[in-house]
C-alpha cells in the first residue's frame, strides 16, 4: 500500500513543482476499488468524479480527466497552482494530485452534502431553510471576496461549483479556468458556463472581477427563485434566468418573481450592465450579511419551516421539469 504523499513516484509528466502533493495511482485505485461505478458521484467538463477513502481514512473526492476531455494539462496545472497556495474556510481544499501513466487526477476533501444546485432543484433532497440558503450564499461570497483580494478571478462561478460540507458550509470549487490579475483587465478567450457567463466579457473578451460578480448574481437568482440558470423547456423569454429577472426589473415588477426585501436587489445589482455598475464582492458580502441580520427575527420565528413554505413573494416553479438541467448547461472552451 502506497503512502498518502509520495515524493518518489515516477510520473510521465511534471506539470507543477508541488511534488509533495503527488499521490500514487495505486493508492487511488485502492481508495475507489479500481474506480468502481458504485463510487461514481458526478461528471463535469474535466471528467468523472468519484468518492473514495485513502489508506489513512481520509474521505476524498477524485476528479479524473477523461481522455476525450477538451480540458487538459493547462487546467490541471492551474487548479493545483491555485489551491496549493490558497487557504480559506470557504474554498475547497486540495489534498493532492496524480499524473502517472497519462492519468490526470485531482484529489479533494469530500463534501458530504454535494453542491448547491442539487439542493435547489432537480432532486429529491429535502428543502433547505431560508437561513441555510442565506448562510451558504454568504459563505460563497466570502470565498470569492478572498480570491479577488488575492488577485484571482474564479471564471466559472455557478451553483454546481459551490460545494457543501457536512455542516452545509459553502466551499467554492473548480479553479481550472481561473486567472490571476491585480486590479487589471485580462484579455482571454471566452470560457465559462452557459447561463452564468458575463455578457460584457462574452462580447469584449475582457475579463475582470466583475465577471465573477455577474455569475454570482445568477446564483443568487437561482437561490431566490428555485430555478436553474438555463431551462430550455420554458418559454423563450424565461430560458435564461438572469435575462428574465432583468426584464421583470425593467418593468418595475421584480417583486412578482423574487422578494426585493431580502437580497433580490443585491442580485440585480450583480447583473448590472455595464460591469462597472456592479458592486465588488466585498460590497455583495456586506449586503448579504446585512440581509441575514434583517431576517434574523423572521428566521427565529420560523426556524423549523422550510423555505418553500414561507410566505415569500416567489413564484412556484415546482411544475417545471428540471431533471435534464445538467445537459442544458454546457461549458464553453475556446
Amino acid at each position: 500500500m502506497g503512502s498518502k504523499h509520495s515524493k518518489g513516484t515516477t510520473s510521465t509528466s511534471d506539470p507543477v513543482p508541488f511534488k509533495s502533493f503527488r499521490v500514487p495511482f495505486v493508492d487511488l485505485e485502492e481508495a475507489t476499488n479500481n474506480f468502481d461505478d458504485k463510487f461514481f458521484i458526478g461528471e463535469g467538463g474535466f471528467g468523472k468524479v468519484y468518492r473514495g477513502v485513502l489508506c489513512d481514512g481520509t474521505k476524498v473526492a477524485l476528479k479524473r480527466r477523461k481522455i476525450e476531455s477538451s480540458q487538459g494539462i493547462e487546467e490541471f496545472q492551474t487548479e493545483i497552482e491555485m489551491l496549493s497556495q490558497l487557504r480559506h474556510p470557504n474554498l475547497v481544499s486540495l489534498i493532492g494530485y496524480c499524473d502517472e501513466n497519462n492519468e490526470l487526477i485531482l484529489i479533494y476533501d469530500y463534501m458530504e452534502n454535494g453542491n448547491l444546485s442539487s439542493h435547489l432543484y432537480g432532486s429529491d433532497l429535502p428543502s433547505m431553510s431560508w437561513e441555510q440558503r442565506l448562510e451558504i450564499c454568504i459563505g460563497a461570497a466570502r470565498g470569492l471576496h478572498y480570491l479577488h483580494t488575492s488577485g484571482i478571478i474564479q471564471c466559472d462561478v455557478k451553483s454546481a461549483n459551490i460545494l457543501l460540507d457536512e455542516n452545509f458550509v459553502a466551499k467554492v470549487a473548480d479553479f481550472g479556468l481561473s486567472k490571476t490579475t491585480h486590479g487589471s483587465v485580462v484579455s482571454t478567450d471566452v470560457k465559462g458556463s452557459f447561463g452564468y457567463l458575463d455578457p460584457e466579457y462574452f462580447r469584449s473578451l475582457q475579463l475582470t472581477e466583475k465577471s465573477d460578480v455577474y455569475s454570482f448574481g445568477v446564483v443568487l437568482c437561482e437561490v431566490l427563485c428555485a430555478k436553474p440558470a438555463i431551462v430550455a423547456a420554458l418559454l423563450r423569454e424565461q430560458v435564461n434566468l438572469a435575462e428574465w429577472a432583468m426584464n421583470w426589473q425593467k418593468k418595475g415588477q421584480l417583486e412578482q418573481i423574487i422578494d426585493p426585501n431580502l437580497f433580490g436587489e443585491t442580485a440585480m445589482k450583480c447583473l448590472a450592465y455595464p460591469g462597472v455598475d456592479r458592486p465588488s464582492m466585498g460590497e455583495v458580502l456586506w449586503n448579504l450579511e446585512y440581509a441575514l441580520h434583517l431576517q434574523e427575527p423572521v428566521i427565529q420565528e420560523n426556524s423549523t419551516i422550510p423555505i418553500d413554505e414561507l410566505s415569500l413573494q416567489i413564484n412556484d416553479f415546482s411544475h417545471v421539469d428540471t431533471s435534464s438541467n445538467a445537459a442544458q448547461i454546457g461549458t464553453l472552451n475556446s
